[in-house]
């Protein structure tokens, strides 16, 4: 079996790439960074440092590489058996024409056998974005083959992969929790689902999708901004702050209650869920800086994402929302120069005031009085 795995950063390499080879799969990243490639085309293997309560170093190996702007990459899409992906959200669009000819090439060669598709991002349905923007790209008169015989899976993932340490030479190293969650919906593949250890079927994605979107990335991005303000530089040293780790369990409390209503999940099982979250937060051998987590802030006040959607949830049931509502007050202090939306924000922040501000990128009204509590928050706040 063939896979094409877009993206050979560390979540590729050190998440999905090394699954997907566990399986005994024969694995071609493709990616942009040359020096990357070049590496996993001379050695065809690498070492994944997997850190918990022990420390270990687990070998991967007969992987290989290609530079996703050639020509090349779209023979491999065309001849894989699954693609998957590890790019981030604004990257998905890119590849989607790279897939679309992929797919093209395919279907004119005659090939009748399934091929499957899963993005594995942190967003909501990944793979059916990615899907509108393929067909997009694709000739209508392929669009019912297509639909026949390509499988766009979506999925949820879950593993923290921090940034290389600090003087690592090694363009390959990568370090990864010990946790990992990989999450697929099984009425969405074409064909037989491929047997990869780690990877989970089930045919309610929306209830997974959800708890780790409201718990582990709420409560991570909460993390980083009252780190930010704290003066933290880790989500360790941020969550190990007594008052810190106070607001983000509550948050993820009133996110969890949402979940426990929408989706019937035990009480008791999703606290212990929340507590397995702040742990993984306070991994000794895990340097994940705050300011890293917190980029992005425009993305992650969007209606669908890790503040809003969780807040709107809390509307819809008429919970208790205040630590949230601090959470997304927070993300108003966050202030970072190297990072475009963050410098965004903070402009119509300056032009247009916070409530205007949270409405555009929230999608919220900004007479609510959610908003008006989250803009007394942010003052609280300061």
């Amino acid at each position: 079996m063939k896979a094409l795995h877009f993206g050979a950063g560390n979540i590729g390499r050190g998440f999905i790439g090394k699954l997907l080879a566990d399986a005994g799969i024969a694995v071609t990243f493709a990616d942009v960074n040359e020096t990357v490639i070049s590496a996993l085309q001379q050695r065809g293997e690498y070492q994944v440092k997997v850190v918990g309560e022990q420390c270990t170093l687990e070998p991967v190996s007969k992987v290989t590489a290609v530079n996703s702007s050639s020509a090349e990459v779209v023979d491999c899409v065309a001849e894989s058996d699954l693609v998957t992906t590890a790019v981030g959200p604004t990257v998905l669009n890119i590849i989607a024409k790279t897939i679309a000819q992929g797919i093209e090439k395919r279907l004119l060669a005659g090939v009748t056998q399934p091929m499957n598709i899963i993005a594995c991002e942190n967003m909501v349905r990944g793979t059916s974005q990615l899907k509108a923007e393929v067909l997009k790209h694709l000739p209508q008169a392929l669009h019912a083959q297509t639909e026949l015989l390509i499988g766009f899976v979506d999925s949820a993932v879950d593993r923290i992969v921090p940034p290389a340490e600090a003087g690592e030479s090694d363009p390959l190293a990568v370090t990864v929790e010990t946790f990992s969650e990989w999450i697929v919906d099984q009425t969405q593949f074409k064909g037989n689902i491929p047997d990869i250890k780690g990877m989970e079927c089930t045919d309610n994605l929306m209830a997974f999708v959800e708890r780790k979107l409201f718990t582990l990335n709420t409560g991570h991005l909460i993390t980083a901004y009252l780190g930010v303000m704290a003066g933290h530089e880790t989500i360790k040293d941020a969550i190990e702050d007594p008052a810190i780790r106070a607001d983000v369990k509550a948050a993820m409390q009133e996110s969890g209650e949402v979940l426990i209503r929408r989706y019937q999940f035990d009480p008791t099982a999703h606290a212990a869920y929340i507590e397995k979250i702040l742990g993984r937060f306070a991994n000794p051998y895990l340097r994940d800086e705050v300011d890293r987590v917190g980029r992005q802030p425009i993305r992650k006040l969007s209606p669908q994402d890790r503040l809003i959607k969780p807040l709107n949830g809390t509307l819809e049931y008429q919970l208790p929302n205040s630590h949230l509502i601090k959470g997304i007050a927070a993300a108003f202090h966050y202030q970072n120069d190297d990072d475009p939306q963050a410098v965004e924000l903070q402009a119509m922040f300056k032009e247009k005031g916070f409530c205007d501000t949270l409405a555009h990128y929230s999608e919220l009204n900004s007479s609510d009085e959610v908003v008006k509590l989250a803009e007394q928050a942010y003052l609280a706040l300061k």
